[in-house]
């Protein structure tokens, strides 16, 4: 196994590993931007559920305000 780019790969994953090992932070960065980003569309889901179910009570209200509408023109 000493093709030039398993050498190449072995010393470049050996380094990412060590850097990752050695460098806390940069781990935790990642982790927390996940997290902000799943309460964010957590968030957005909510908001949008919300909305939905709104502009459907409202559109249900309004068409038995109408009695269903589609009988324009009936009355004498």
């Amino acid at each position: 196994m000493n093709h030039p780019w398993i050498v190449y790969l072995t010393a470049y994953l050996s380094v990412r590993i060590h850097r990752a090992r050695t460098a806390p932070t940069r781990g935790a960065s990642a982790v927390e931007w996940v997290i902000i980003t799943a309460i964010i569309a957590g968030v957005a889901l909510g908001l949008a559920t919300l909305i939905k179910t709104l502009v459907e009570q409202k559109q249900s209200e309004i068409q038995g305000n109408f009695g269903g509408g589609g009988g324009a023109g009936d009355n004498p």
